[in-house]
């Protein structure tokens, strides 16, 4: 047993003092990354919680009912920093991607506490796949809202398409590693490959919004 809790406060005290060090861009991608952080936990007792009362089991929840649960919950900030600071297209989605990242660190941290550091390709992997996996999922929707603003479409319709694509990708990739084999594989690279789709994309749509 760990208390995530306790490991939490650990992580985010110093990089919480550390905010009163540093300004502007460093700033927001600490405070984004304590979020996302913080999302995890909060995560985690939600998908719990409707593990216990649903009956489901921890596998098919992992599947249908987290990947909901996580996506909305770093959504949100999101889309408090887009509403009441209309940054940047850079500053939205790098704020993005350090939400990603805060939750996929402390995902991380909490495995290899529980389940130990033993096997160091196995933990390779999974910094690399479920670890990508929460920075892409939450990085390509700041894309999508990007274009969507730019476009002039930016409405509920398309944020909750937006949503529904993320939760997609996570609940596949959930999905393709829950069993041992080439399925397992297939997810494993899925993040990955879709960090390098999404980087040369947003190379692309930078240019493209830049002879706006």
């Amino acid at each position: 047993m760990i208390h995530a809790e306790n490991i939490l406060l650990c992580i985010m005290l110093p990089l919480g003092v550390s905010i009163l060090y540093i300004k502007g861009e460093v700033r927001r991608y600490v405070i984004g990354f304590l979020l996302g952080m913080a999302e995890c936990l909060i995560a985690a007792y939600i998908s719990g919680f409707l593990n216990l009362h649903t009956g489901m089991g921890a596998n098919d929840t992992a599947i249908f009912l987290s990947p909901v649960v996580e996506e909305l919950l770093k959504f949100q900030p999101l889309l408090f920093f887009l509403l009441l600071f209309m940054p940047e297209d850079h500053s939205f989605s790098m704020f993005a991607v350090a939400i990603g990242a805060g939750f996929a660190t402390f995902e991380n941290c909490c495995y290899i506490l529980r389940s130990g550091a033993d096997h160091l390709p196995y933990i390779m992997i999974r910094g690399l796949a479920v670890g990508v996996m929460h920075i892409v999922g939450i990085y390509a929707l700041s894309l999508w809202m990007i274009v969507g603003k730019r476009l002039r479409l930016f409405s509920f319709p398309v944020v909750v398409g937006g949503i529904a694509v993320s939760m997609t990708f996570h609940a596949l990739y959930n999905l393709l590693v829950s069993e041992p084999g080439v399925s397992s594989w297939i997810g494993y690279l899925m993040p990955v490959l879709t960090a390098i789709g999404l980087y040369l994309l947003y190379r692309k749509v930078s240019k493209v919004f830049a002879t706006l």
